[in-house]
């Protein structure tokens, strides 16, 4: 019924729209129309030191480039550079030639590589300082070779160059990359004050991203012509109302981010499998999907979705069953109901999310509570291990390391991300061996996360909007070679 009413809503107000027609002002110098992107979080820090959020490390992705990116079956391949593994605790790199300079017209050479991963380590706030700390040394040869040696033999460490670069002279000036990012991508920053502003390299585009909370609102702004471009972050119901106008293109595809209910394996109840497998099946997944996710959502079993190289396919999904889940909470020796706090953000679609799985969670025996918080509270929660249950999307995992940062015993944050603190010497043991499907399967055993789903990607554009489509980790790359043609 809610949604009805928010569809009721759009309706009359598009009617009372009618005539209206937004005009966009350039004040860049430019003779094309902008471009503009309603997000529901806009990006909190540019640096790429330091971003954690997705909106963020999006962005990141095109305002500077890694000397490494991944391919389409998720191997790393070169972005800025090559590399040579002489050993492994030896890597040479070389700069591909010719490279773009970075957006202050400065040449990118060796010296602003090894800059950069030196503020990496460097830098005691920085979330990335751990992931980093193998490197001994950085050896610049010339202004297009360096070489990399580690501490402790690591075979995958081409998989880890990723940061985008930044300018020597500027790291040594301390300059504010987290508001004033300066790259060497295909998208410059020229400011952010109420929204972000991006210019295109190769042919000046703007493009602008503007945060727009409420996502009803959103729909509104894009159906009146205030903005160009949603990706994501929609309740279903809308997406399925904005295929049926003709004004928009509606885009789907397969997506690769894995939701999941995170634990705290430290809790007295929750250190009991039983417990946890009784969670486990107290979830309906299929009808949680139809009712709030988008086409092409799929049931998740692991981090990494079974296409992926060290993907496991054999996984089962728990059913829904919530009379197992009573029975294995008596064996447990809980009484029911058994009381669990569960902590989200104030998200729309997120509290939706937790209303739904307390509905459903209630025949199980379990009495969820839902506390919804202001994203900055809520992931220091998180980070901090302050929580029972928590939801989140891991987003552009690439790599199966993630499995070690996230459930090693000694991955404990600061050193990862194991962050429901579990502990499991057979599966350290997997991870050490690096059995990517042993590790998968005692992972989906024991459950320190209740998998989800890996959700659908979407976009929706203006009927004037060219060379744009969802990828399936959500990134925001065709901004690169989005277009529009003149109204």
């Amino acid at each position: 019924m809610r949604f009805f009413n928010v569809l009721l809503l759009i309706c009359v107000l598009q009617l009372s729209a009618c005539g209206f027609e937004s005009k966009h002002e350039n004040k860049h110098g430019n003779t094309r129309q902008p471009i503009h992107f309603a997000l529901s979080q806009a990006p909190l820090n540019l640096d790429p030191r330091i971003a954690t959020d997705a909106a963020s490390e999006r962005v990141i992705r095109l305002i500077y480039q890694p000397l490494v990116d991944f391919d389409q079956h998720f191997k790393p391949s070169p972005k800025l550079a090559t590399w040579q593994m002489l050993s492994t605790t030896e890597y040479l790199i070389t700069l591909k030639s010719p490279r773009a300079p970075f957006h202050n017209q400065l040449p990118l050479n060796a010296d602003d590589v090894k800059a950069t991963y030196d503020a990496i380590t460097q830098l005691a706030k920085s979330p990335l300082s751990a992931e980093y700390a193998n490197i001994k040394s950085i050896v610049v040869h010339d202004q297009d070779r360096l070489t990399f040696y580690l501490k402790q033999p690591d075979p995958h460490f081409a998989a880890k160059l990723i940061i985008g670069i930044m300018p020597k002279p500027l790291l040594e000036q301390q300059h504010d990359f987290a508001s004033h990012p300066i790259g060497n991508g295909p998208l410059a920053f020229v400011e952010k004050n109420n929204k972000l502003v991006l210019r295109r390299v190769a042919d000046g585009q703007i493009i602008t991203l503007s945060e727009v909370k409420d996502p009803t609102v959103r729909v509104l702004k894009l159906l009146r012509g205030e903005t160009d471009l949603l990706q994501g972050e929609l309740p279903a119901e809308l997406v399925k109302y904005l295929q049926t106008k003709p004004e928009v293109t509606v885009k789907t595809s397969v997506g690769v981010n894995y939701s999941y209910l995170g634990l705290n394996t430290q809790d007295p109840i929750l250190s009991q499998l039983k417990v946890r497998q009784a969670i486990a099946h107290a979830i309906n997944r299929p009808a949680l999907i139809e009712k709030v996710m988008v086409n092409h959502t799929r049931i998740a079993g692991a981090i990494l979705p079974p296409e992926h190289y060290a993907g496991n396919a054999s996984l089962t999904a728990y059913d829904y069953n919530p009379a197992l889940s009573q029975q294995l909470l008596r064996e447990a020796g809980v009484s029911l109901p058994l009381k669990l706090v569960y902590k989200t953000s104030t998200d729309a679609q997120r509290v939706r999310i937790a209303t739904i799985l307390q509905a459903q969670m209630r025949p199980a025996g379990i009495a969820l509570e839902i506390r919804s918080l202001d994203w900055g509270t809520f992931f220091e929660d998180v980070q901090h291990g302050n929580f029972q249950l928590y939801g989140l999307t891991w987003v552009g995992i690439k790599t199966p390391e993630i499995y070690a940062k996230a459930f090693n015993t000694n991955s404990v944050p600061p050193n990862g991300f194991n962050r429901g603190r579990f502990s499991d010497m057979k599966l350290d043991s997997l991870l050490e061996k690096e059995d990517w499907q042993g590790a998968t399967q005692r992972v989906h055993a024991q459950l320190p996360y209740i998998p989800l789903w890996y959700e659908g990607q979407f976009a929706v554009l203006n009927k004037k909007i060219s060379n744009y489509a969802p990828k399936p980790d959500g990134n925001w790359d065709d901004l690169a070679t989005i277009s529009a043609y003149a109204d």
